[in-house]
């Protein structure tokens, strides 16, 4: 059997249920599968809002993966491959733009494991017709259902949550789609990275904004600077760039897969790294952040990190840059500074 998650395997145990469709595959889709679903299927087509899943495709001749926050109109599909997403909200806003865009007479297969809240999905399916369960298998489930009501229209605008944060007397709004790290707030880890700030210049760098909270801080009280910011999620590119255009703002902000897509040299690179892959706990992203800092640093530039107080990311830090300093420490979180020597 082919190294396949858990929610693939129990989709390739219902093969029959793609046989000669044309499908979509959505949500929190890790693995190769799609692949194997050609060989049953009319079609395949991906949609992703995750940069590190769509560059698997890149190569793909007959596979098309579409990297966006938004499923474009000229995509036909008459059956949705939906792995069911890290969070309830974002599972809606998928649902939503799914069968808004594919419409009445579209079927669906959802498949996740138990623990993620995929059982969910029997409430929200409800305004677009039914769905069932008809299959269970390493604790995942596999759910098959078909659009019945004509959906309401998709407008993303309708999508975002905004609310506004104040720091050093300023008034930032913030705007973040379902799915994005934030807090509807200056969470405490943040407001303790940017207290920990020198006034910045140059090129500064904002890894894994989020919805631009940080980086659209940093360029208020630094208008100078030269701000780009990225995120592996579709979804965080969309909100930061809209948290920017809130504020009067302009910066740079791409997708990258830590470091694909950075090209650049910086004066100061700024991060509250995830430390989470979907529903697992990972650190291979941070850790390989921190560690191929220096490649992308100007000689003195400057790591700025806030961490959970548990990680041990110090001595990765130390090995890079050759020392690592301690600005700030609570019982929760931690701020790491180092300077490039070389």
């Amino acid at each position: 059997m082919a190294n396949y998650t858990a929610p693939s395997q129990i989709a390739e145990r219902q093969i029959d249920y793609f046989a000669d469709k044309h499908v979509l595959v959505a949500g929190e889709a890790e693995d190769h599968f799609p692949q194997q679903l050609l060989q049953h299927s009319a079609s395949v087509t991906i949609f992703t809002t995750d940069y590190r899943y769509s560059r698997q495709w890149d190569n793909s001749d007959n596979i098309q993966c579409h990297f966006s926050e938004e499923l474009s109109d000229d995509v036909t599909a008459d059956l949705v491959l939906l792995y069911w997403p890290k969070s309830k909200k974002e599972a809606t806003y998928l649902l939503a733009m799914l069968m808004s865009k594919l419409g009445v007479g579209t079927e669906i297969v959802v498949v996740g494991e138990n623990r993620s809240g995929v059982k969910s999905i029997e409430k929200l399916f409800k305004e677009y017709g039914s769905v069932q369960k008809y299959d269970s298998a390493r604790r995942c489930s596999f759910y098959w259902g078909q659009c019945e009501n004509v959906p309401t229209p998709f407008d993303i605008n309708d999508w975002f949550k905004s609310y506004t944060v104040e720091y050093q007397g300023k008034q930032i709004t913030i705007r973040s789609l379902p799915g994005v790290f934030s807090h509807g707030e200056l969470d405490i880890g943040s407001r303790l990275l940017i207290d920990a700030l020198p006034n910045l210049t140059g090129k500064v760098l904002d890894f894994g904004c989020g919805a631009g909270v940080i980086g659209t801080v940093m360029l208020t009280l630094n208008p100078n600077i030269e701000l780009n910011l990225c995120d592996i999620s579709a979804l965080a590119i969309r909100s930061s760039q809209e948290t920017l255009a809130a504020n009067g703002l302009t910066a740079h902000v791409f997708a990258s897969d830590i470091y694909s897509d950075i090209n650049d040299e910086y004066q100061f690179i700024v991060t509250n790294p995830p430390f989470h892959s979907g529903l697992e706990t990972s650190y291979d992203t941070t850790e390989t952040l921190l560690a191929r800092a220096p490649q992308s640093l100007v000689k003195r530039g400057e790591l700025y990190v806030v961490a959970n107080s548990f990680l041990k990311y110090s001595p990765i830090i130390e090995r890079s840059f050759g020392a690592c300093d301690t600005l700030a420490k609570t019982k929760k979180f931690v701020i790491h500074h180092a300077m490039k020597r070389r």
